[in-house]
């Protein structure tokens, strides 16, 4: 397929082409040309005023449930849900039915997602069965492509089993991802603790619950001389752990999500289920993460007491950021969206130069829209943004030769 993209604000910094506009010819998945006012026939022409390109965005922590759970999500649905966000690549938890523990899951994911528009990335869990007992096949998976190591949701309690896990992806210069929970601190918490949990009178979960974790986790990276990276970071503690371990030299990062960013516990007062979430809302980093985490609609119209954890991420990610952070420019986001990622866990850096194989997102900042269930291409809806208008809009991607484009 030949595709000319029209007079785009290219953003890579890597490119000789940064900072300019320009237009882009694509022929079979590589670029072939970049110049001005290339005329050329084409397939598709993209033009829009105002738009820009970059490398692809990259999201390291989703659940696309499947398997076991295709009534909440599949990696069909996930992936055009990626697409739309302007992900190119997006890391899978193991939190399926069955775990992905194994290499055989792990081959069951690539083989499936081979024909999806985005690249699917399957995060191998760190214990059998996300029981946080014994260690699963963690080099048996990195052999059949697990991009990192995780217990997803269930985030590893042992210090013991976590240094042994620690210990042993340093063989492979592999990274643990951990979510920042001691789950013995607040047992039974459902928002943040503080002012909003009385009033609502509903049981809080701390801060310290993530910052004992975090304070944890950084001596037995150190220990090891291993790789973690905490995602779904809330706590300001928290981040002065992490930059001082960073100055020290450890290999420590972490993530933050569009909603934490945008949301917090005042948010709650209407008990809106969409918005109980795994970490927590609290009061009013290296990279982003979506936590996209799809529910089905029983999930979440029930009382807030059992509602399931999470909403959808992906396709709201970069409107979100743009929305509440409106002065970061777009040079800053891109390396939080995509360069950072990259780097962490040792991603191909895509480069937007004439030769080079396609992998670019397109997207417009100074664009809004108002977010429609109807326009959400996940297979759940449970986002609390639905209704709201964000700023900026991700015009689609262009993996290669699969090529995605929003209406």
């Amino acid at each position: 397929m030949k595709i000319l993209i029209q007079q785009a604000h290219i953003t890579d910094a890597q490119s000789p082409h940064h900072g300019t506009v320009k237009d882009i010819f694509i022929d079979n998945g590589f670029i072939k040309d970049i110049g001005n006012n290339i005329s050329i026939q084409a397939d598709t022409v993209i033009h829009q005023n105002g738009m820009f390109i970059s490398p692809g965005w990259v999201d390291i922590f989703s659940n696309f449930c499947d398997p076991g759970y295709e009534f909440k999500e599949t990696l069909e649905t996930g992936s055009r849900a990626a697409a739309a966000g302007g992900y190119t690549d997006v890391f899978i938890i193991p939190n399926t039915r069955p775990v992905v523990d194994g290499k055989g899951q792990v081959e069951y994911i690539r083989q499936k997602s081979k024909s999806l528009p985005v690249n699917i990335l399957p995060i191998g869990a760190i214990t059998k069965n996300l029981e946080g007992k014994d260690l699963a096949e963690m080099y048996d998976m990195q052999r059949s492509g697990a991009i990192a190591f995780s217990d997803g949701l269930n985030p590893v309690q042992s210090a013991g089993l976590l240094v042994k896990a620690l210990q042993y992806v340093k063989t492979f210069d592999g990274v643990i991802i951990q979510i920042p929970d001691d789950k013995s601190v607040g047992v039974n918490g459902l928002i943040n603790e503080g002012i909003i949990s009385t009033q609502l009178g509903l049981p809080g979960k701390p801060m310290m619950a993530e910052e004992l974790i975090i304070a944890r986790d950084i001596k037995l990276a150190r220990y090891a001389g291993s790789k973690i990276h905490f995602t779904g970071v809330t706590s300001p503690k928290s981040l002065e752990y992490i930059k001082r371990a960073k100055d020290a030299g450890l290999g420590v990062t972490c993530s933050v999500t569009p909603y934490h960013l945008y949301f917090s516990d005042e948010d709650l007062v209407n008990y809106d289920t969409n918005l109980k979430v795994y970490p927590p809302l609290r009061t009013k980093v290296d990279c982003i993460a979506t936590h996209h985490l799809p529910h089905e609609y029983d999930s979440k119209v029930l009382e807030f007491e059992y509602a399931k954890y999470g909403m959808t991420g992906l396709q709201t990610s970069y409107s979100i950021l743009k929305t509440i952070l409106p002065g970061l420019s777009e040079e800053k986001l891109i390396i939080l969206l995509g360069t950072n990622p990259r780097k962490i866990f040792g991603l191909r850096q895509p480069v937007i130069d004439t030769g080079q194989s396609c992998c670019i997102t397109l997207f417009n900042p100074a664009a809004s829209e108002v977010i429609k269930e109807t326009d959400i291409k996940s297979k759940s809806k449970n986002t609390p943004f639905i209704g709201r208008e964000l700023k900026g809009k991700v015009i689609g991607i262009i993996n290669g030769e699969k090529v995605f484009l929003n209406n």
